[in-house]
């Protein structure tokens, strides 16, 4: 705006300038009429491309997306080692928003993609400060992998967020008929606290400091090569984000 009103002084004052120039009794040569009129040109050809570029920057931009690369060796995975597609999912059991996305999309994004071999899906922890029992959870799930029911637990915990004391995490485990010998010896020393703490660095590492956050893209060798998408988005916006990196 600030340029588009230099440019409208701009071409007053050029204007006011003219008028004198072309009159008989200027008082001044031609050739310096010339230069001054050129010097004219010049200020008012500068002066429409800044407000040219002002109006451009004041026009919303499409955002960019935010690329990640991941490698996901040791990673809890469903669906197809060999899916074209991979899906990786930060996550926090206490977080009312992960919950929503389970109950409302993941269904449909199981049956549609995971089930049909195009596409795995891995979980990464993303316990949030302000979250209690995130922590305690995300290491109850790995404790539960140690017995095969690593997606089981995790479907527990994810449904009851504001049910994960240790109490309740004790009384999913027995419910499970897990070895509870085993997996309260897992909890007490912590064996997965390094686990979830090298989650938690690399959701930083790559801007995710919200749950659920996904990495979406093309499957590698190691893991992703995709983009981070955010929020509990509905099926149909997964749905059409699958399909553009599928192309």
């Amino acid at each position: 705006m600030r340029s588009m009103l230099r440019f409208g002084t701009a071409a007053a004052m050029a204007a006011a300038l003219l008028l004198p120039l072309r009159a008989a009794d200027s008082g001044i040569t031609k050739e310096q009429a010339d230069a001054i009129l050129n010097e004219l040109k010049q200020i008012r050809q500068i002066l429409e491309k800044q407000a040219k570029l002002a109006q451009q920057a004041a026009q919303p931009q499409e955002p960019q997306p935010q690329k990640a690369r991941l490698k996901l060796e040791g990673t809890e995975m469903i669906g197809s080692p060999d899916a074209p597609l991979t899906m990786v999912e930060f996550t926090d059991y206490q977080c009312p928003f992960c919950q929503r996305f389970h109950a409302a999309t993941f269904g449909d994004l199981k049956k549609t993609y995971i089930d049909t071999g195009k596409v795995r899906f891995y979980s990464k922890d993303l316990p949030l400060d302000f979250h209690p029992n995130a922590f305690r959870a995300a290491e109850a799930a790995r404790c539960a992998g140690d017995q095969g029911q690593f997606w089981k637990m995790r479907d527990v915990l994810g449904s009851n967020p504001g049910k994960l004391s240790a109490e309740n995490i004790a009384q999913f485990a027995q419910e499970m008929q897990l070895n509870m010998p085993t997996f309260r010896s897992c909890m007490e020393v912590g064996k997965y606290k390094s686990a979830v703490d090298a989650d938690l660095k690399l959701a930083q590492s790559i801007g995710v400091n919200g749950t659920p956050s996904f990495v979406i893209g093309k499957s590698t060798p190691e893991g992703v090569d995709g983009e981070l998408v955010v929020g509990a988005l509905p099926f149909a916006m997964f749905e059409e984000k699958l399909k553009g990196v599928a192309k």
